[in-house]
């Protein structure tokens, strides 16, 4: 039987509903943007310690015969396989989660990728067991990836739809200090094991153990994450908002437009991301032009003006829009590639310069880079198409920068790293402008 609630003002509202109501309100978005921020620092931990390791370990540890150059493109191109696995993890585990539940999906991503990671710090090396340990890191790093796709929880599409409209560039900032934060976690255990322990102790043990971490680390995330995702309120809100976990072949079919613009709108963003975070690492450990100690602590300042960066970016956005604070910055990462070149071959200044620069440009961009056009999507598709164009962001603008940059480098100079980062401004700058142009459409 019906009543009516005046405080609602809404004539007919059932008690039910009434309660709905109420539960949904206890979703803060203070709540979701820290949940969101556990959740992915885990993950950018485990990707940066694997990112790290393609330059100071594998190359010696797996690839003993090649050149340390060609050893670092060979464990570059393994770091690709995780971005390219992680799509058909998101379209799996989706499956999962209509078949079973959102918490039963959480759970088994986290806990394959955290026993995928663990398992690289009991990796052989080369000279016992020969391809067979590649072999190994390539199983692992896919796993890695198809986990990844797995561990979309939704998070980042509330929290989206549950903030103030004059706020939301304040909160999309929140979700992505994960990214900072995972970067000082894993540089910092680096840095102490490398400068405490010689290099023949830090080759046969020492760069395991942040393996070993990484999976402490994700079974925090995990019930960091359970404890919200799993709750009444949440269900209900996901619920209420109708957020489902839409089959891939469906959402390719009827969004795939709204996912390519999408994964392209920030291209800028994530091509810089790895050219600042390890990129810098492979360029002075081949040249020699300062010690691998320093060029981690220049990582983390940079990694401090990173996350001041981000905080700018969520003043701006709530200012002048999202999306325009996403061109704006693209136009100076365009700048910023110009001056590359003198940059990095500056010597240990100019390095240096570099890295901060570039860490405080990425927190700028990258600050907004996530769902900058997800609003593109129906409220329904939007769990399912922020997981999918989120996939396809990183495999075209991250996956291959470390190994592209490299690459390129060495064969055509420090240029050739200029212009791949342009082509990623030019992309996004269309991507937006595309974007503009259909909403004005509509």
């Amino acid at each position: 039987m019906s009543s009516t609630f005046p405080e609602h003002g809404r004539p007919g509202v059932t008690p039910e509903e009434i309660s709905r109501l109420h539960a949904h309100a206890r979703v803060a978005p203070g709540e979701i943007a820290v949940g969101v921020v556990i959740g992915r620092t885990s993950e950018y931990f485990d990707f940066f310690v694997f990112g790290i390791s393609c330059v100071l370990v594998f190359p010696s540890l797996l690839f003993p015969n090649a050149s340390p150059l060609d050893g670092m493109l060979y464990a570059f191109t393994i770091f690709s396989l995780a971005f390219i696995a992680r799509p058909f993890g998101t379209a799996l585990f989706m499956r999962i989660q209509r078949r079973w539940s959102r918490g039963t999906k959480l759970t088994i991503a986290l806990f394959l990728l955290g026993t995928a990671t663990a398992g690289m710090a009991f990796l052989p090396p080369y000279k016992d067991i020969g391809t067979w340990s590649i072999g190994l890191l390539v199983l692992f790093r896919i796993l890695q990836g198809i986990a990844l796709g797995g561990s979309w929880d939704g998070l980042p599409s509330l929290l989206a739809l549950n903030t103030p409209p004059a706020r939301r560039g304040w909160y999309a900032m929140l979700g992505q200090l994960s990214a900072p934060i995972g970067f000082m976690v894993a540089g910092g255990l680096f840095l102490f094991l490398h400068s405490e322990l010689d290099e023949e102790d830090f080759i046969d043990w020492g760069w395991r153990y942040p393996f070993f971490v990484a999976f402490a680390i994700n079974v925090v995330a995990l019930f960091a994450r359970l404890r919200l995702v799993v709750t009444e309120e949440y269900t209900l809100a996901m619920e209420e908002r109708e957020l489902e976990p839409i089959g891939m072949v469906e959402l390719l079919r009827t969004q795939g437009g709204n996912i390519f613009i999408g994964a392209f709108a920030a291209l800028a963003s994530y091509a810089l991301f790895h050219l600042v975070t390890i990129f810098p690492l492979s360029w002075i450990v081949l040249g020699a032009t300062q010690s691998v100690d320093a060029m981690l602590v220049a990582e983390l300042i940079g990694s401090v003006a990173c996350i001041m960066g981000m905080i700018i970016s969520g003043v701006m956005a709530d200012r002048i829009g999202r999306r325009t604070t996403l061109g704006t910055m693209a136009a100076l990462i365009g700048v910023f590639a110009l001056i590359t070149p003198w940059l990095l071959g500056g010597g240990k200044l100019g390095q240096d310069a570099f890295v901060v620069l570039g860490f405080g440009g990425l927190g700028l961009s990258y600050g907004q880079a996530a769902g900058s056009v997800t609003s593109n999507f129906e409220i329904r598709l939007r769990y399912a198409g922020a997981a999918l164009t989120t996939d396809f962001a990183w495999l075209i603008g991250a996956a291959f920068a470390p190994l592209v940059a490299l690459g390129l480098s060495d064969r055509f100079g420090l240029w050739a790293v200029s212009a791949y980062l342009l082509s990623g401004v030019v992309c996004t700058l269309l991507a937006l402008r595309i974007n503009r142009t259909l909403a004005a459409r509509e």
